[in-house]
This record gives structure tokens, sequence and C-alpha cells, in this order.
């Protein structure tokens, strides 16, 4: 989304660097909020992008690694990435489990058998990275499409979620004082929605709405559990190569200047934001400034820094949001209805 080329955000990058710095300085004496060495994570959608390179990182610091996806072929792949990187190969334990995430009632035999794997203990961290993008126009696309979307980027992660919950907060689960840790994998795009992604933000916005609502839910379980939301923008990876076979051309234009991220860059910046206990974790300065723009009731990383920021951005986006709506409504009016271009695209 095209919304840091506007002369405003010169202005306000400048306060913005200022108080990034401090918070850079002030953290880097912060404790480790999510250690893994001696921990077993399971990561799903871990064959490849950002869900391989962060099994991989996960290694790098110790952690066993239990990866999930339908593909053995390329979780072999990942896994054997995984494992030669691992920092205590003596220790350290690796497994693949194939599994669709978008069918229902997946979660149950995944987690037994995860849990068989690990001795029978309790998994420490459940990272929910699996999903998918098809960008289109809405209204032109199949709506079978939104509810493919929604069932693996939404209700992929919920039912994980709810089949783990169950587990970590159970009447006769152990409370110890080193909280579990569920992670799901957002998206900007619920931060700051964009034409061409109709079909994709409700799901992603959807696990917005469900993690803002455990993390209350789950002060009143004598259990301790985190709940954290990665928010990743453009990743070069495999899924953004299928992802561009179908994006409309206006979405291209917008999104012209965005940064592109590496899948290990993406990796690398949601587990320092976990390390620092963040809540909402963003991989990119605009993914700072979306966040602020829409933070509503959501909890804040620093209660005074996000609320000051949501204050700035709110102010600064009065100039950038008219000139996205300008340029999609100069696009409608050089190319008509979108059914003329569509066709293009190759989704019909």
């Amino acid at each position: 989304m095209d919304i840091v080329s506007q002369p405003v955000w010169i202005v306000v990058s400048a306060g913005l660097a200022v108080l990034l710095i401090t918070v850079a300085m002030g953290s880097a004496w912060s404790k480790n909020q999510m250690p893994v060495e001696g921990k077993t994570v399971l990561v799903t959608g871990a064959s490849e992008g950002m869900g391989r390179s962060a099994a991989r990182q996960l290694a790098e610091k110790g952690a066993s690694v239990i990866l999930v996806s339908r593909s053995a072929n390329k979780l072999e792949e990942a896994m054997a990435h995984a494992k030669a990187a691992a920092r205590n190969p003596q220790t350290q334990r690796f497994h693949y489990i194939t599994a669709d995430v978008s069918k229902p009632d997946y979660a149950s035999s995944l987690l037994a058998e995860a849990i068989a794997w690990n001795d029978g203990k309790p998994l420490d961290i459940v990272w929910c990275i699996a999903g998918k993008s098809t960008p289109d126009f809405w209204v032109e696309a199949p709506l079978s499409i939104t509810r493919e979307h929604m069932d693996l980027n939404f209700w992929g992660s919920a039912e994980m979620a709810h089949t783990v919950l169950r587990l970590w907060c159970a009447p006769n689960a152990p409370v110890v004082p080193e909280p579990k840790h569920l992670i799901f994998t957002s998206s900007v795009l619920a931060l700051f929605p964009l034409i061409g992604y109709g079909t994709y933000t409700p799901g992603k916005a959807a696990l917005r709405g469900l993690a803002d609502t455990l993390v209350q839910e789950l002060e009143i379980y004598p259990q301790k559990v985190k709940i954290h939301v990665v928010y990743p923008g453009t990743i070069s990876s495999p899924g953004l190569e299928r992802e561009n076979k179908s994006k409309p051309e206006i979405t291209n234009i917008l999104e012209e200047t965005d940064p592109i991220q590496t899948p290990d860059a993406v990796a690398a910046a949601a587990i320092k934001g976990l390390e620092k206990g963040h809540y909402a974790i963003t991989v990119a300065f605009l993914g700072d400034v979306l966040r602020w723009s829409t933070l509503g009731a959501s909890p804040r990383n620093s209660w005074v820094i996000d609320t000051i920021m949501s204050w700035v951005i709110s102010l600064a986006l009065i100039f950038a949001l008219p000139d996205i709506y300008s340029k999609i409504r100069k696009y409608a009016k050089k190319n008509g209805h979108p059914i003329n271009y569509r066709k293009k695209i190759g989704t019909e």
C-alpha cells in the first residue's frame, strides 16, 4: 500500500525515528521474554517461506522443532535445513507432521502425535504461520475463494488455538512460572485494507479480533499463556510468486513502493519482537505505522508510545488516504468496469 510516498511521511518519520531509537535503546537491556533453548516449538506452514525460516532460526536458538505442512517432501527438506542449524545438535530433536490445516478437526490428532513425540510432555510454543493469498476483486471473484481463504487463514489457526488452549488451560494442567506461547500470523492488511485483497483480508482481520479477545479471556485461567500476533508485509517467497499471478494491476500500483522482505528477515524480526514480549509484532517500519493507525482497543506493546503515535498517524492519514482513493478513482475512470480488465490477469 503506497502510503509512505507522501511528503507528510518525511516529517512523521523524523519524529518516529527519535521514538524508535529510544525504544531500541531501552529494549537492549530487557530480559528475553520467550527463551526457546530446550523448549519444543510447533510451527505450521513450515515447509517454505516465513515458516521455514522461523523453524531454522528457532533451531539456531536451541529449540526442538515440529514442522507442519501438507507436503512431506518439502517438510523433509525444511527439517534438514533446521536440523543443520541446531545450536545443540546432541540434545535438540526435530520432527515433521503432514497435515492440511484448512480441514475441519485436524488439530486434535496433530497435537496428539506431536505430544506423543515429545515424550508425552505439553508443547511449549505453537506458532501458526500457514496461510495463502490469492488477490482479486472480491465482487468479481467466486465467493468460494473467500471461503477457501477463511478455512486456511482463519480457521486453520483458530482450530489449533482452541485445541491447544484447552490442553494448556485444562483444570488439571500444571501451573508453572514460565508461560506457554501461542503465536498467530496475521498481515498488515488486517491493519490497513487494500483493494485487491478482499478474498484474503477478512481471515487475517478475524485472527486479530480473536487474538485481542483471547488476551482478555486468558486472564481468568491460573495457567500462564501469552498470546502474540505477527503482522508481516510483503515477503519474497514462493507464496508471493503465486500471489502475483492473480493480483490486479491497481493493487500493484498502490504497492509499488512497499518494502519487500526476505523470509529470513521477517522471521528474525518476528522472533525479536517475541523475545521482547510484544503482543502485536510488526516486522518493518511500515508495519509500525499501520499498527499505530488502527490500535482501537487492542493491547499495547507500550501504552505511552503506542498511544502517542496513534494520534500522530491519525493526523498523517488525513493526507495519505485521499491520495489512495484518488489513484483508485483515476484507474477506474481510465479502465472502466473491472470485468474488462480482470480477464487480463488470468483469473477467469
